[in-house]
């Protein structure tokens, strides 16, 4: 299946997901709760820096 390496684990709780693009769309999105599937996690926070205003987006894993 491959490999995962996360941007950023915090406390073995949140994903964090760093982005540095021109808007988000529901392929990041649904690449966040693929992540959460495969680890067990339920939230992870995605961020993009690349938009003029930097975007933040919550993703959680309902299971």
């Amino acid at each position: 299946m491959g490999e995962y390496a996360a941007d950023l684990l915090v406390e073995d709780v949140l994903l964090v997901e760093l982005k540095a693009l021109k808007a988000l769309n529901e392929v990041h999105l649904a690449q966040c709760l693929n992540y959460l599937k495969a680890t067990g996690l339920r939230l992870c926070l995605l961020f993009n820096f690349g938009a003029p205003r930097v975007e933040v987006k919550r993703v959680v894993n309902h299971y």
